[in-house]
């Protein structure tokens, strides 16, 4: 079996560097603005934080933040390893900014960095692996290795190399703090994501998450609301919770500390407009934090709940700890509480063993159940994990077949939840122009809404009156907008045209 998690060499932590003046300014501004950078991320929200975290770490060392890869001296990309198909991408983003930007510094992170860093440091045009055991180190690593002129030392009894690229990771399980890689930032995002735990303590027999994050961590709260603060300054309206295991935040630290009470901390912040909520287990959405998305106003009317199948029987073979009519009993409740909500959920087919009477069964519930749409995804076989051992597998023909008639379920569930809402009005936050010069927006329960007529700056908080549908959301128009103390209504609708 695979020792996942390990880095396959001697566990070692290189020693922590601080991103204050002190440390930073060292590297001339003049001499590293001829020095850009460039960050690629694949996967899920968590690491498009880190993402975000690790472009702001690099420009605290005077790098700067490149449009395009293609241009840039260094190009850190930020992997997933949840799916095969992920690794495989990876390679390929690997091999081709290799070979489009051949004089590149390419700088390999994230899960599958952290699972397999010997198998990429093999990979062409690899300068560096970081592992997430050492993700928050990224920025000094590229600062003190490889920019020439680097007034910092070289960090040589701190890596092992492979076939000339360096790598820089140990066991994450050696990981027992969740540390900021940077403060918070947008990373380009209208709607920043704010990563407050990170790791996992349930071990799904399907998953490798566990072995390349770690065991859950959570970040404290008071670092928490500070950060909140940062982006707040920074103007932004909406702010994203995330995690690998949101809701097990605080668990590992302080029994007072739940996401629940993390949240209404936030919520007493006068200038945050949204918090949103992403991916809670079923057994971690407390009454509390249902009553909360129904009584805030400052809360989206979102819910997203994984259930992977809706056969008890693949359940327990997922180690997924509730069964099918808990699952329904919780969405059913979340819809009398919040009856505008959008309630997703995250749905496996193929898993090994899955029959026809396992599918029927995740079908009847999804029918019934109050979904407004489905993440639906087939089995990936991870080495390392307990179910990568059972048979049978499922032929990949009858996994897309059963992923394609749940896709259809969601799709007809998708439209009449958005056909509810013509003629009401919603409150959405403004991202960016369309093709067609209308706005794009977001609606508190998870809506795309395009606004006609008026072309909207983004990041502003209005209320759109729905006038029809879009092919994948909602058309509307303007109401009401939220002004910004000081700003005028001339200030929000911009370009009208």
């Amino acid at each position: 079996m695979l020792a996942t998690g390990s880095c396959i060499r001697p566990a070692r932590r290189m020693c922590h560097y601080h991103l204050d003046s002190s440390v930073a300014s060292r590297q001339s501004p003049e001499n590293s603005m001829e020095k850009t950078f460039n960050v690629i991320n694949f996967g899920c929200r968590a690491t498009q934080a880190d993402g975000a975290a690790i472009e702001q770490a690099l420009q605290d060392f005077h790098l700067r933040k490149s449009a395009a890869w293609q241009r840039s001296d260094v190009v850190v990309i930020n992997t997933c390893t949840v799916t095969n198909t992920a690794d495989v991408e990876a390679r390929q983003m690997i091999r081709r900014v290799h070979r489009e930007n051949p004089g590149a510094k390419i700088v390999v992170t994230g899960c599958y960095a952290q699972r397999a860093p010997e198998e990429i440091a093999r990979i062409e045009g690899v300068t560096c692996v970081v592992g997430n055991s050492h993700k928050e180190q990224l920025a000094p690593i590229v600062a003190t290795n490889y920019l020439e002129d680097s007034p910092f030392p070289i960090l040589g009894n701190e890596r092992t190399v492979v076939e000339g690229a360096d790598v820089f990771c140990s066991s994450i399980f050696e990981s027992r703090q969740l540390r900021v890689i940077a403060d918070a930032s947008g990373g380009g995002r209208t709607r920043p994501v704010l990563k407050v735990q990170d790791g996992c303590s349930y071990r799904c027999s399907y998953c490798i998450i566990p072995w390349v994050r770690g065991d859950s961590r959570s970040l404290p709260s008071a670092e928490v609301i500070r950060q909140a603060g940062l982006l707040l300054d920074q103007g932004f309206r909406e702010i994203n919770l995330t995690g690998i295991h949101l809701g097990g935040y605080g668990r590992d630290a302080d029994k007072q500390e739940t996401l629940a009470r993390l949240a209404q901390q936030l919520l007493r912040e006068e200038r945050l407009e949204r918090l949103r909520l992403s991916s809670i287990e079923p057994l971690e959405y407390t009454n509390e934090l249902i009553d909360l998305v129904a009584e805030s106003p400052k809360m989206a009317k979102h819910f997203h709940v994984p259930l992977q199948s809706g056969s008890d029987r693949i359940l327990r073979l997922m180690r997924r700890p509730y069964l099918a009519e808990y699952y329904a009993d919780l969405v059913n409740r979340m819809r009398r509480r919040v009856p505008d909500a959008a309630i997703g959920a995250d749905v496996m087919v193929g898993f090994p063993t899955e029959t026809d009477e396992d599918h029927a069964n995740t079908v009847q519930l999804l029918n019934a159940a109050p979904m407004t749409y489905l993440h639906v995804f087939p089995y990936s076989h991870r080495p390392g994990t307990s179910s990568a051992n059972l048979q049978p597998a499922i032929h990949g023909k009858v996994a897309r077949q059963r992923g394609k008639e749940l896709r259809n379920l969601a799709n007809l569930k998708n439209l009449g939840f958005r056909r509810s809402f013509v003629g009401k009005e919603l409150s959405v936050i403004t991202l960016a122009q369309c093709l067609n010069e209308n706005t794009q927006a977001l609606s508190t329960n998870y809506l795309k809404v395009e606004i006609s007529k008026d072309a909207v700056a983004a990041n502003q908080v209005l209320s759109a009156g729905i006038t029809g549908l879009t092919a994948e959301g909602l058309r509307g128009d303007i109401r009401q907008c939220k002004q910004i103390p000081g700003s005028t209504e001339a200030d929000v609708l911009v370009g009208a045209r």
